[in-house]
């Protein structure tokens, strides 16, 4: 029965990641070393991004909770508003499928702490959160968490959404 569970888990995890659902930690390394997604820790501490505007900040940071909350509300009228139709990491056509199957099957509730601009261009941004995630198959009721640290990068359009993620699950 827990298979089932970390099935789903690794599925809505990498939903929106397109081809990056396949990525060792060797290869997710690798794209942050290329500069696609990075950050960097020092002693343990993820190290803010320099130069963000207070009204861009702000915005970022409000598309991203708008990101996490639309998932949880399992609304995919507002899902669908906060990811880009151009995205980079994944379709956004499979990605809408997907999610709508996660949301007839599954109640999953994600929650982010230490949420941090890590990079920053002006039509670009990479937050870091740190994720935990419950997930709930209703059909069976059978329950899972699990945590992780999660980089999503934005792209400025009309507003900032979602163009690719980058998730490492905690051991």
């Amino acid at each position: 029965m827990k298979n089932w569970l970390v099935a789903v888990m690794a599925m809505f995890l990498l939903t929106a990641c397109g081809d990056e659902k396949d990525a060792s930690p060797e290869q997710l390394q690798k794209t942050i070393d290329e500069g696609t997604a990075g950050f960097e820790m020092l002693g343990g501490k993820i190290q803010e991004a320099t130069g963000v505007p207070e009204d861009e900040k702000q915005q970022i940071i409000d598309a991203f909770n708008e990101y996490i909350a639309a998932f949880n509300d399992k609304d995919l009228q507002r899902y669908k508003t906060i990811i880009s139709q151009n995205a980079k990491g994944f379709d956004y056509e499979e990605d809408v499928k997907a999610v709508t199957e996660v949301f007839k099957q599954y109640d999953i509730n994600r929650s982010a702490e230490d949420i941090t601009i890590v990079n920053y261009k002006a039509d670009e941004a990479q937050v870091f959160s740190n994720l935990t995630t419950n997930t709930k198959e209703l059909e069976t009721g059978a329950e899972m968490s699990g945590t992780g640290r999660q980089v999503t990068v934005f792209v400025k359009e009309d507003l900032w959404k979602v163009s690719s993620i980058y998730y490492i699950g905690n051991e």
